[in-house]
């Protein structure tokens, strides 16, 4: 293999990487705003409380993505 096809793999790879890595985060911040809204549809009184229990689960949910985009720029730069 040349050196253009190995660099070709590790765009393919890292690339790969971040569209799958996005997905769950994606979907996950999605479901826990939706949940949290009708929550607070629900129950106006609890807002505070779940908007900030809300923001704490995405914070959790976006790891994922960013645990993601540390593997993308390892497979460009060091492998």
């Amino acid at each position: 293999m040349g050196p253009e096809l190995v660099q070709a793999f590790k765009y393919l790879a890292a690339g790969l990487c971040m569209g799958i890595g996005a997905l769950g985060p994606g979907f996950g911040e999605g479901r826990i705003g939706a949940q949290a809204i009708e929550s607070m549809a629900r129950q106006p009184e609890m807002a505070n409380t779940i908007l900030r229990t809300m923001i704490i689960a995405n914070a959790i949910d976006e790891t994922v993505g960013i645990y993601s985009l540390i593997v993308a720029i390892m497979i460009l730069f060091v492998a």
